[in-house]
């Protein structure tokens, strides 16, 4: 078994095509209320939030950040500097280069996906 993580999301297939776009990842298995995104080491499963409590959120854009939260997502890319030039069209951002840092032997940046959650980057 894999590592694997759950995200919550407003829009799933907008959410869904951002991750398939940005990150590679490929649907494994998709049904109304949720999606199954993997690459070869690390499973994301989508889950729409319900009507009753999505009517009440509402998406800026470009996204607030949502940063008071407890998990970050961390994803290795191939480069930082290519995934700030297209995260843009996809509906994310990655921070500017000042913000960068190394980490464990890589460079590191905070991201963000179309529903504000905050993404590190590991290139």
């Amino acid at each position: 078994m894999k590592p694997a993580a759950v995200l919550y999301a407003k829009d799933l297939p907008a959410l869904q095509a951002f991750y398939e776009a940005a990150l590679g990842l490929a649907a494994r298995h998709a049904a109304p209320d949720h999606v199954v995104l993997e690459s070869a080491n690390f499973q994301l499963t989508l889950v729409r939030i319900p009507d009753a409590i999505a009517s009440g959120i509402y998406i800026e854009t470009p996204p607030r950040r949502r940063e008071n939260v407890p998990v970050k997502l961390v994803f290795g890319v191939a480069d930082i500097a290519t995934a700030r030039k297209q995260w843009p069209a996809l509906g994310g951002t990655v921070d500017g280069p000042e913000r960068e840092w190394a980490f464990e032997g890589a460079r590191v940046c905070d991201a963000v996906d179309p529903e504000g959650n905050v993404l590190q980057l590991r290139s």
